[in-house]
């Protein structure tokens, strides 16, 4: 796996209350689901990205108002069988 290091000024650390690990872990999910909206990875490479399994990373690109479900319909399908265990996403509970 490549490794890439990012500057971050200890303010914004301070100003956000966070530890460098924890503020990593918010960064590469935002990167995700950034370039899984600009449409340059599907959405089962974002999650892989961000360490998430599929289903779990469209429920969390939703609760930060992602187009999650702005696909073609071939790669939505697509998508849900890759994501795994859907079935939980769709209950009617």
């Amino acid at each position: 796996m490549a490794a890439i290091t990012i500057q971050c000024p200890e303010e914004v650390l301070i100003s956000l209350k966070e530890d460098p690990k924890a503020f990593g872990k918010d960064l590469i999910l935002a990167a995700a689901k950034i370039i899984y909206e600009l449409g340059r990875l599907s959405s089962g490479r974002s999650a892989k990205l961000a360490g998430l399994s599929g289903a779990k990373f469209l429920q969390r690109a939703a609760e930060f108002k992602v187009p999650a479900w702005d696909l073609m319909e071939g790669e939505f399908k697509r998508d849900m069988r890759h994501a795994g265990n859907c079935g939980t996403l769709w209950s009617k509970e």
